[in-house]
């Protein structure tokens, strides 16, 4: 089992190393039995709330944080400034206006969380009403370690404006009567709490949990934050779970407290147009996070803003025939969301006047021109620490090639595992050659929690494990051998076929032995078209066919 200790009054440590998302390892303390220290701001987007807006903050004035380590920004995103601080607000509150490039309200949250002062920002949308103890439940975590996301608990009541005052509202939250402003309906839960019913409030929750920062109520590090890049203020929608997946690829992990709890004045957007938001988002959401509910349904071949993999492969002091091999090798892959960095000196290679065949940078040369119309290919001089914001990255050496099915099976036994890195030796003879995929989440959080020369692989196994394999098992062989591999190629490809094939032929025996059962006198065409098609294609797949011919030509 795994185990770590903290200790709260740590504020200025990361925090202990925890695996995967079970935070279980750390234990906040109870409500109103601990000194909070750390600032918070609380940034409160705002467009077309004069409703509720002024309900949020009477349940902000009455909160059990110290309001002197609390400050209140309301980012007003109209078009134009209108918005007001009602008579009822918490001690430091103030309006701002949005930066001036974008709308919306990814662009007014970012807007909010760079006018912050607060160590931690903590959004709140602008028709909620939060319990008392909402901000100090999250915040007591962020006192505990310094890469926690923390989601509040949230429910949706019925609510006409007008039906209540701030006054009320400030009288319920500070007697921690809250449920008595909606006559003790406990409201509808979001489809989140399901999620946190069946995973231990996130404790048991994979690399997906990113899914469940939506919004409404949550709060970071500003640091983290930033670290992660900031809101995506080009999206109108969705960029909660956009900056989600980030927040994940960065080394978070995900806090689920239901202490922190409020109601939300109204159904949603979500609730009341789900299939069109969710219509509208998806394309969006497909170009910038590589998970199988956006970019299922799309298409081999298919290239994104954000790929699945990032390949690495070096270029500096080898052979063109090596780089292009491995190069040509990771482009032919059967999974094909991925991108190439090629590594090397390429500042090096200027314009002046030169023999072109006794170029001592000839070989580097011409890779560059190889690969210089190739989308997916980009040149730098050194790689960054990790892949983000792609989920995993796979380094190879020049001149070793990988068959086209070898990386998406690696990608998808790293997944199946929750890996954090997949270790292959390609030779052991002399100096040790291997190649490594590594999930971005793990190494972003291990570089986070070690120092100098600590030893990084050591913390991503404790955090997500890690495992070696064999390479030539997985199919990476040297340049020369690999066209040995094409009849692997081949019938795994035969395999896959023959597979469709016998499914469609128990489809076939369970509609013959439906007709002999029905006194009918024929199959039903469809699956025995399918099954003669599936057959068709899987021999042709393999060349098996004009084997054949030649066989019986014989």
């Amino acid at each position: 089992m795994h185990t770590c200790t903290a200790d709260p009054d740590a504020a200025e440590t990361s925090g202990p190393l925890i695996r995967g998302n079970d935070f279980g390892c750390l234990t906040p303390p109870a409500l109103g039995g601990w000194t909070p220290r750390r600032t918070v701001s609380v940034v409160i987007p705002a467009y077309r709330c004069a409703d509720t807006l002024p309900l949020t903050l009477a349940s902000l004035a009455a909160q059990s944080y110290p309001s002197d380590l609390m400050e209140v920004v309301v980012v007003d995103d109209g078009e134009e400034a209108s918005l007001r601080l009602p008579d009822l607000v918490p001690e430091n509150t103030r309006i701002i206006r949005p930066l001036p490039d974008g709308w919306g309200i990814a662009n007014a949250y970012h807007s909010g969380v760079l006018a912050a002062q607060g160590e931690v920002v903590h959004r709140i949308d602008s028709d909620l009403v939060l319990s008392r103890e909402h901000v100090e439940a999250q915040m007591r975590w962020h006192h505990l370690a310094d890469y926690l996301v923390i989601l509040g608990h949230l429910r949706f009541n019925e609510w006409e404006p007008g039906s209540l005052s701030a006054r009320e509202v400030h009288a319920a939250v500070a007697a921690g009567a809250v449920g008595g402003l909606f006559g003790g309906d406990e409201g509808t839960a979001q489809w989140t709490e399901a999620v946190w019913d069946g995973t231990g409030d996130l404790r048991r929750a994979g690399p997906d949990v990113f899914r469940l920062h939506v919004g409404a109520t949550a709060s970071l590090p500003r640091e983290m934050y930033l670290r992660a890049g900031g809101m995506d203020t080009s999206l109108p929608r969705g960029s909660d779970t956009e900056i989600g997946y980030r927040l994940a690829q960065a080394g978070a992990v995900f806090v689920a407290d239901r202490e922190s709890s409020c109601r939300h004045l109204g159904v949603s957007t979500v609730m009341r147009r789900q299939d069109e938001v969710q219509r509208y988002t998806k394309p969006f959401m497909a170009e910038r996070v590589p998970h199988r509910q956006y970019r299922s349904s799309r298409g081999p071949g298919r290239q994104y803003l954000v790929p699945r993999v990032e390949t690495v492969v070096g270029a500096e002091g080898r052979s063109l025939e090596a780089v292009r091999a491995t190069v040509d090798g990771l482009l032919g892959s059967w999974m094909s969301d991925l991108s190439v960095t090629l590594v090397g000196p390429w500042g090096l290679l200027t314009d002046e006047r030169r023999s072109p065949l006794d170029d001592p940078l000839l070989d580097l040369r011409l890779v560059r021109e190889s690969y210089r119309g190739e989308s997916r290919v980009r040149f730098v001089e050194e790689a960054a620490g990790t892949a983000f914001p792609a989920p995993f990255r796979f380094e190879c050496p020049a001149g070793w090639v990988p068959e086209p099915e070898t990386l998406g099976r690696l990608v998808k036994f790293a997944d199946e595992r929750t890996l954090g890195l997949v270790a292959v030796i390609l030779d052991e003879r002399g100096e040790l050659v291997t190649a490594r995929l590594e999930r971005t989440a793990a190494v972003s959080r291990a570089r986070l929690l070690t120092g100098p020369g600590a030893d990084l692989d050591e913390a991503v196994h404790q955090i997500s494990g890690m495992v070696w394999e064999d390479g030539r098992s997985w199919g990476i062989l040297p340049a020369g051998d690999e066209c040995s591999t094409a009849g692997t190629a081949l019938a795994v490809q035969a395999e896959q076929w023959r597979r469709r094939a016998e499914k469609w032929e128990r489809r076939a025996q369970r509609w013959k032995e439906r007709a002999r059962g029905r006194h009918l006198e024929r199959l039903d065409p469809v699956p025995a078209r399918s099954l003669r098609r599936a057959v068709g294609k899987g021999l042709r797949m393999v060349g098996m066919t004009g084997t054949r011919r030649q066989r019986s030509g014989g």
